[in-house]
Protein backbone atom coordinates (compact mmCIF):
# COMPACT_ATOMS: atom_id res chain seq x y z
CA UNK A 1 0.00 0.00 0.00
CA UNK A 2 1.38 3.52 -0.74
CA UNK A 3 1.63 6.18 1.64
CA UNK A 4 -1.53 8.35 1.87
CA UNK A 5 -0.58 11.36 -0.48
CA UNK A 6 -0.49 14.91 1.44
CA UNK A 7 -2.91 17.27 -0.18
CA UNK A 8 -0.67 20.39 0.15
CA UNK A 9 2.71 19.23 -1.17
CA UNK A 10 4.80 18.43 -3.87
CA UNK A 11 5.69 13.75 -3.29
CA UNK A 12 8.76 13.83 -4.58
CA UNK A 13 8.91 9.66 -4.51
CA UNK A 14 11.80 6.88 -6.34
CA UNK A 15 9.89 3.38 -7.81
CA UNK A 16 12.37 0.93 -7.41
CA UNK A 17 11.88 -1.65 -10.08
CA UNK A 18 13.31 -4.78 -11.38
CA UNK A 19 12.32 -6.28 -14.72
CA UNK A 20 9.39 -5.13 -17.12
CA UNK A 21 6.43 -6.39 -14.80
CA UNK A 22 7.48 -5.09 -12.03
CA UNK A 23 7.67 -1.83 -14.21
CA UNK A 24 4.35 -2.11 -15.04
CA UNK A 25 3.23 -2.88 -12.04
CA UNK A 26 4.34 0.48 -10.22
CA UNK A 27 3.12 2.36 -12.62
CA UNK A 28 0.34 1.71 -14.32
CA UNK A 29 -1.76 1.98 -11.23
CA UNK A 30 -0.49 5.02 -10.20
CA UNK A 31 -1.39 6.60 -13.25
CA UNK A 32 -4.86 5.60 -13.21
CA UNK A 33 -5.41 6.51 -9.94
CA UNK A 34 -4.72 10.26 -11.48
CA UNK A 35 -7.09 9.47 -14.00
CA UNK A 36 -9.49 8.64 -11.56
CA UNK A 37 -9.10 11.43 -9.19
CA UNK A 38 -9.13 13.89 -12.23
CA UNK A 39 -5.79 14.57 -12.58
CA UNK A 40 -3.70 15.55 -15.71
CA UNK A 41 -0.87 12.47 -16.00
CA UNK A 42 2.44 13.25 -18.09
CA UNK A 43 4.56 10.19 -18.67
CA UNK A 44 8.57 11.36 -19.44
CA UNK A 45 10.02 8.00 -20.40
CA UNK A 46 12.16 6.10 -23.15
CA UNK A 47 9.93 4.82 -26.24
CA UNK A 48 10.08 1.51 -25.92
CA UNK A 49 8.17 1.72 -21.97
CA UNK A 50 5.79 4.77 -23.52
CA UNK A 51 4.95 1.88 -25.75
CA UNK A 52 4.55 -0.70 -23.21
CA UNK A 53 2.46 1.44 -21.04
CA UNK A 54 0.22 2.42 -23.94
CA UNK A 55 -0.45 -1.26 -24.16
CA UNK A 56 -1.16 -1.61 -20.29
CA UNK A 57 -3.52 1.16 -20.55
CA UNK A 58 -5.71 0.59 -23.72
CA UNK A 59 -7.73 3.28 -23.84
CA UNK A 60 -7.06 5.54 -21.03
CA UNK A 61 -3.56 5.95 -22.94
CA UNK A 62 -5.54 8.74 -24.89
CA UNK A 63 -5.66 10.80 -21.36
CA UNK A 64 -2.47 10.88 -20.64
CA UNK A 65 0.27 13.20 -22.34
CA UNK A 66 3.26 11.41 -22.90
CA UNK A 67 6.54 12.40 -23.62
CA UNK A 68 10.30 10.99 -24.64
CA UNK A 69 12.84 11.46 -21.74
CA UNK A 70 15.82 10.56 -24.70
CA UNK A 71 14.49 13.96 -26.01
CA UNK A 72 13.38 15.90 -23.27
CA UNK A 73 16.47 14.68 -21.02
CA UNK A 74 19.24 14.60 -23.26
CA UNK A 75 20.43 17.49 -21.47
CA UNK A 76 18.97 16.66 -18.00
CA UNK A 77 18.98 20.52 -16.90
CA UNK A 78 15.81 21.09 -19.69
CA UNK A 79 13.65 18.87 -17.65
CA UNK A 80 12.69 20.86 -14.71
CA UNK A 81 11.53 23.52 -17.02
CA UNK A 82 9.36 20.88 -19.37
CA UNK A 83 7.95 19.61 -15.52
CA UNK A 84 7.42 23.65 -15.03
CA UNK A 85 5.50 23.79 -18.25
CA UNK A 86 3.41 21.04 -17.22
CA UNK A 87 2.54 22.19 -13.15
CA UNK A 88 2.07 25.92 -15.04
CA UNK A 89 -0.06 24.80 -18.33
CA UNK A 90 -2.42 21.84 -16.29
CA UNK A 91 -1.83 22.65 -12.57
CA UNK A 92 -4.53 25.81 -13.06
CA UNK A 93 -6.78 26.77 -10.01
CA UNK A 94 -4.92 24.90 -7.51
CA UNK A 95 -6.03 21.48 -9.62
CA UNK A 96 -3.45 18.29 -8.53
CA UNK A 97 -1.04 16.89 -10.91
CA UNK A 98 0.84 13.28 -11.36
CA UNK A 99 4.27 12.57 -13.29
CA UNK A 100 6.39 10.00 -14.26
CA UNK A 101 10.24 10.86 -15.41
CA UNK A 102 12.67 8.33 -15.64
CA UNK A 103 15.86 10.36 -16.35
CA UNK A 104 18.45 7.81 -15.30
CA UNK A 105 19.11 4.90 -17.32
CA UNK A 106 21.84 2.58 -17.87
CA UNK A 107 23.19 4.04 -21.33
CA UNK A 108 23.96 7.17 -19.40
CA UNK A 109 27.92 8.47 -19.72
CA UNK A 110 29.53 9.40 -16.53
CA UNK A 111 29.13 12.90 -16.63
CA UNK A 112 25.18 12.64 -17.60
CA UNK A 113 24.56 10.41 -14.43
CA UNK A 114 26.12 13.07 -12.11
CA UNK A 115 24.10 15.76 -14.11
CA UNK A 116 21.25 13.73 -13.69
CA UNK A 117 21.39 12.75 -9.91
CA UNK A 118 21.89 16.65 -9.35
CA UNK A 119 18.74 17.13 -10.79
CA UNK A 120 17.07 14.74 -8.76
CA UNK A 121 18.13 17.00 -5.92
CA UNK A 122 17.49 20.04 -7.83
CA UNK A 123 13.55 18.66 -8.37
CA UNK A 124 13.18 19.58 -4.54
CA UNK A 125 14.38 22.89 -4.71
CA UNK A 126 12.31 23.80 -7.77
CA UNK A 127 9.31 22.05 -6.73
CA UNK A 128 9.16 21.55 -2.63
CA UNK A 129 7.72 24.62 -1.44
CA UNK A 130 5.11 25.14 -4.42
CA UNK A 131 1.87 23.54 -5.38
CA UNK A 132 1.00 20.55 -4.91
CA UNK A 133 1.53 17.35 -7.14
CA UNK A 134 2.80 13.89 -7.26
CA UNK A 135 6.11 13.04 -9.48
CA UNK A 136 7.56 9.14 -9.64
CA UNK A 137 11.00 9.10 -10.53
CA UNK A 138 11.20 4.82 -11.57
CA UNK A 139 14.76 3.22 -10.81
CA UNK A 140 16.45 -0.01 -12.46
CA UNK A 141 17.44 -1.90 -9.77
CA UNK A 142 18.56 -4.76 -12.05
CA UNK A 143 20.87 -2.20 -14.34
CA UNK A 144 21.63 0.39 -12.50
CA UNK A 145 24.84 0.43 -9.79
CA UNK A 146 24.02 -0.01 -6.01
CA UNK A 147 25.30 3.31 -5.77
CA UNK A 148 23.23 4.91 -7.76
CA UNK A 149 19.74 3.68 -5.94
CA UNK A 150 21.17 4.63 -2.80
CA UNK A 151 21.58 8.04 -4.12
CA UNK A 152 17.99 7.66 -5.31
CA UNK A 153 17.17 7.13 -1.79
CA UNK A 154 19.05 10.25 -0.74
CA UNK A 155 17.10 12.92 -3.43
CA UNK A 156 13.66 11.43 -2.99
CA UNK A 157 11.87 12.04 -0.24
CA UNK A 158 9.41 8.61 -0.62
CA UNK A 159 10.49 5.56 -2.08
CA UNK A 160 7.97 2.83 -3.15
CA UNK A 161 8.97 -0.70 -4.04
CA UNK A 162 6.73 -3.83 -4.50
CA UNK A 163 3.86 -1.70 -4.20
CA UNK A 164 4.66 -0.61 -0.19
CA UNK A 165 6.08 3.52 0.00
CA UNK A 166 7.70 4.51 2.33
CA UNK A 167 9.49 7.89 4.01
CA UNK A 168 12.84 7.50 3.05
CA UNK A 169 15.55 7.90 6.51
CA UNK A 170 18.58 9.00 4.09
CA UNK A 171 16.19 11.65 2.49
CA UNK A 172 18.52 14.91 2.34
CA UNK A 173 16.23 17.55 2.69
CA UNK A 174 15.44 20.85 0.28
CA UNK A 175 17.65 23.05 1.96
CA UNK A 176 20.82 20.50 1.50
CA UNK A 177 18.85 19.30 -2.06
CA UNK A 178 20.03 22.64 -3.60
CA UNK A 179 23.68 23.75 -1.94
CA UNK A 180 26.29 24.52 -4.19
CA UNK A 181 27.83 21.48 -5.63
CA UNK A 182 31.47 20.87 -5.30
CA UNK A 183 31.89 17.13 -7.08
CA UNK A 184 34.46 17.12 -8.66
CA UNK A 185 35.24 17.42 -12.79
CA UNK A 186 37.68 14.94 -14.36
CA UNK A 187 41.08 16.62 -15.87
CA UNK A 188 40.77 16.19 -19.65
CA UNK A 189 42.55 13.37 -21.55
CA UNK A 190 43.32 15.08 -24.87
CA UNK A 191 45.13 18.30 -25.84
CA UNK A 192 44.05 21.63 -23.96
CA UNK A 193 43.63 24.95 -25.13
CA UNK A 194 44.18 27.45 -22.63
CA UNK A 195 43.83 31.25 -21.93
CA UNK A 196 42.75 34.29 -19.71
CA UNK A 197 40.52 36.29 -20.77
CA UNK A 198 39.24 39.99 -19.49
CA UNK A 199 36.17 42.09 -21.39
CA UNK A 200 38.66 43.18 -24.25
CA UNK A 201 38.95 39.50 -24.69
CA UNK A 202 36.10 37.76 -25.35
CA UNK A 203 36.42 38.08 -29.42
CA UNK A 204 39.39 36.10 -28.83
CA UNK A 205 37.29 33.47 -26.12
CA UNK A 206 35.05 33.25 -29.74
CA UNK A 207 37.76 32.26 -31.78
CA UNK A 208 38.99 29.77 -29.64
CA UNK A 209 36.24 28.20 -29.63
CA UNK A 210 35.00 28.22 -33.56
CA UNK A 211 38.74 27.15 -34.34
CA UNK A 212 38.37 24.28 -31.65
CA UNK A 213 34.55 23.37 -33.15
CA UNK A 214 36.40 23.62 -36.90
CA UNK A 215 38.60 20.93 -35.96
CA UNK A 216 36.26 18.90 -34.16
CA UNK A 217 34.51 18.10 -37.69
CA UNK A 218 31.27 20.00 -35.86
CA UNK A 219 28.65 21.21 -38.41
CA UNK A 220 28.01 25.17 -38.86
CA UNK A 221 24.69 25.24 -36.67
CA UNK A 222 26.30 23.49 -33.82
CA UNK A 223 29.58 25.10 -33.82
CA UNK A 224 27.84 28.21 -33.65
CA UNK A 225 25.81 27.28 -31.05
CA UNK A 226 28.85 26.25 -28.70
CA UNK A 227 30.40 29.70 -29.86
CA UNK A 228 27.02 31.42 -28.65
CA UNK A 229 27.03 29.61 -24.99
CA UNK A 230 30.09 29.78 -23.91
CA UNK A 231 30.36 33.81 -25.29
CA UNK A 232 27.35 33.83 -22.57
CA UNK A 233 29.18 32.18 -20.02
CA UNK A 234 32.34 34.09 -20.20
CA UNK A 235 30.54 37.41 -19.87
CA UNK A 236 28.95 36.17 -16.97
CA UNK A 237 32.63 35.34 -15.49
CA UNK A 238 33.40 39.13 -16.37
CA UNK A 239 29.80 40.22 -14.92
CA UNK A 240 30.07 38.59 -11.61
CA UNK A 241 33.15 36.38 -11.22
CA UNK A 242 35.42 39.34 -10.60
CA UNK A 243 35.76 40.89 -14.34
CA UNK A 244 38.38 38.12 -15.25
CA UNK A 245 38.39 34.41 -16.29
CA UNK A 246 40.02 31.55 -17.90
CA UNK A 247 39.27 29.31 -20.73
CA UNK A 248 39.95 25.72 -21.73
CA UNK A 249 39.28 23.89 -24.72
CA UNK A 250 39.38 20.24 -25.79
CA UNK A 251 38.12 18.18 -28.08
CA UNK A 252 37.85 13.74 -28.23
CA UNK A 253 36.01 11.05 -30.32
CA UNK A 254 32.44 11.68 -29.24
CA UNK A 255 32.91 16.03 -28.18
CA UNK A 256 34.02 19.14 -27.60
CA UNK A 257 34.42 20.92 -24.55
CA UNK A 258 35.15 24.23 -22.81
CA UNK A 259 35.64 24.62 -19.62
CA UNK A 260 35.24 28.74 -17.98
CA UNK A 261 36.67 29.46 -14.57
CA UNK A 262 36.36 32.97 -12.47
CA UNK A 263 36.20 33.43 -9.01
CA UNK A 264 32.62 34.23 -8.50
CA UNK A 265 30.66 31.73 -6.05
CA UNK A 266 27.34 30.50 -8.10
CA UNK A 267 24.56 30.37 -4.96
CA UNK A 268 21.58 30.19 -7.39
CA UNK A 269 20.90 26.60 -7.60
CA UNK A 270 17.63 27.07 -10.08
CA UNK A 271 19.85 29.74 -11.84
CA UNK A 272 20.63 27.81 -15.17
CA UNK A 273 16.55 26.15 -15.65
CA UNK A 274 14.68 28.99 -14.94
CA UNK A 275 13.34 30.75 -18.36
CA UNK A 276 14.74 34.48 -17.95
CA UNK A 277 12.61 37.16 -17.12
CA UNK A 278 11.60 40.01 -19.07
CA UNK A 279 14.12 42.55 -17.32
CA UNK A 280 17.21 42.16 -19.74
CA UNK A 281 19.21 42.88 -16.77
CA UNK A 282 18.36 39.26 -15.39
CA UNK A 283 21.44 36.76 -15.74
CA UNK A 284 20.38 34.41 -18.52
CA UNK A 285 23.76 33.06 -20.08
CA UNK A 286 23.50 29.66 -18.15
CA UNK A 287 20.05 29.14 -19.33
CA UNK A 288 21.28 30.08 -23.01
CA UNK A 289 24.38 27.79 -22.56
CA UNK A 290 22.24 24.61 -21.60
CA UNK A 291 19.29 25.44 -24.50
CA UNK A 292 22.31 24.96 -26.88
CA UNK A 293 24.37 22.66 -25.83
CA UNK A 294 24.37 18.72 -25.07
CA UNK A 295 25.53 18.97 -21.10
CA UNK A 296 26.22 21.82 -18.70
CA UNK A 297 28.23 21.00 -15.79
CA UNK A 298 28.18 23.95 -12.75
CA UNK A 299 30.86 23.47 -9.60
CA UNK A 300 31.21 26.01 -7.55
CA UNK A 301 34.53 25.34 -5.28
CA UNK A 302 35.97 27.75 -2.01
CA UNK A 303 38.41 29.48 -4.85
CA UNK A 304 35.57 30.30 -7.29
CA UNK A 305 33.23 28.80 -10.01
CA UNK A 306 33.65 26.65 -12.76
CA UNK A 307 30.92 25.92 -15.32
CA UNK A 308 32.07 22.85 -18.53
CA UNK A 309 29.88 22.99 -21.69
CA UNK A 310 29.71 19.80 -23.90
CA UNK A 311 29.13 19.80 -27.62
CA UNK A 312 28.45 16.16 -29.04
CA UNK A 313 29.86 15.44 -32.72
CA UNK A 314 27.18 13.05 -33.24
CA UNK A 315 23.85 15.78 -32.13
CA UNK A 316 20.81 14.41 -30.17
CA UNK A 317 17.28 14.94 -31.19
CA UNK A 318 15.17 17.81 -29.97
CA UNK A 319 12.47 17.95 -27.48
CA UNK A 320 9.20 16.79 -28.60
CA UNK A 321 6.40 15.60 -27.20
CA UNK A 322 5.03 12.42 -28.55
CA UNK A 323 1.02 12.79 -27.85
CA UNK A 324 -1.61 14.87 -26.42
CA UNK A 325 -4.41 13.42 -24.53
CA UNK A 326 -7.73 13.47 -27.28
CA UNK A 327 -10.29 14.32 -23.84
CA UNK A 328 -9.71 16.02 -21.05
CA UNK A 329 -11.45 15.99 -17.38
Amino acid sequence: MSLPVPSDQFRHEALLYSGWADFISGTVPFIRGGLKAGEPVLVVESRAKIDMIRVALDRDADRVLFADMADVGANPARIIPAWHDFVAREGAAGKRLRGIGEPIWSGRTTDELVECQRHESLLNVAFGHGPAWWLLCPYDTENLDPAVIDEARRSHEFVSEAGKAWLSPDFRGIDASGAPFDRPLPEPGSRVEEMNFAMDDLGAVRRLVGQAATAAGLGGRRSRDLVTAVNEVATNSLRHGGGTGTIRVWHDLAKVTCEVRDAGRYDRPLGDRLRPVADASAPSGLWVANQLCDLVQIRTFPDGTVVRVHMDRHPKPDLKVLSQPTTSD
